[in-house]
């Protein structure tokens, strides 16, 4: 008799595949549930009265992003797949052409599409995440920081290492970015609607270059510029 196993056409030897495809899910509904800065609060209960409780929620936020997103998948690779992290694009891989298309990309596109997109009523609404910032500048260098190095190492190394590298040797360059793009999509829900379609184009686009560069740290760069001059032109501009 055919079983459930045999039905889903289960290979032992594909394991480490299946345990990629299903992190995304996995992890992305811990960090919905238990990471959101409206969550904080049910931890720190303490906090909630703390006039500065909006700024460590969202601190909160980044640093469980990042265990979800970075730690796991690099216990993960190490300890169960037994294979280095540069082969998911930890290294730098073409310094010349990464750095070449980073700072083309930044100045001609990043800049001063988000200058523009930081006018829109809605970004406004949404950013900064911490709308504290809004008065207390004073916060921002620490915040931004933490911004960067927690969240968005932790969101390149996931999707466009961790996903895209680890997944592109058994379904081929192009579906392994298309993967990776409907995952880091869906964690947009919520945002802006012209953010979300963004979201799209971009994880193709981030997903090619990181392929191209063999390495997350050029797309690292101009995401996180992304997040940083948005808060920045909403807050100061």
């Amino acid at each position: 008799m055919r079983t459930l196993i045999d039905a889903l056409d289960y290979k032992k030897n594909d394991l480490k595949f299946y345990i990629l495809l299903l992190s995304a899910p996995l992890l992305l509904t811990l960090y919905r549930y238990h990471g959101y800065a409206e969550y904080f609060g049910r931890y720190f209960q303490g906090l909630t009265t703390h006039p500065l409780f909006d700024f460590y929620a969202h601190l909160w936020l980044f640093f469980i992003f990042f265990i979800l997103m970075c730690v796991i998948p690099i216990v993960l690779i190490k300890f169960v797949f037994k294979e280095s992290l540069y082969k998911y694009g930890f290294g730098l891989g073409d310094i010349k052409f990464g750095s070449i298309l980073t700072v083309i990309t930044l100045l001609l596109l990043v800049v001063p599409l988000i200058y523009s997109g930081s006018k829109m009523a809605d970004v406004r609404l949404e950013y900064p995440l911490a709308k504290i910032l809004l008065e207390r500048h004073d916060l921002i260098f620490f915040y931004e920081s933490a911004y960067v190095i927690f969240y968005y190492i932790a969101w390149e190394f996931f999707f466009r290492g961790f996903l895209l590298f680890g997944l592109k040797e058994r379904f081929g360059a192009f579906n392994a970015v298309l993967i990776q793009t409907i995952s880091s999509c869906l964690i947009h829900i919520g945002k802006p609607e012209g953010e979300i379609i963004v979201s799209i184009i971009v994880g193709i686009i981030f997903g090619a270059i990181a392929l191209r560069t063999r390495s997350i740290w050029y797309v690292f760069i101009l995401h996180a510029a992304m997040g940083v001059l948005t808060d920045l032109f909403i807050i100061y501009l």
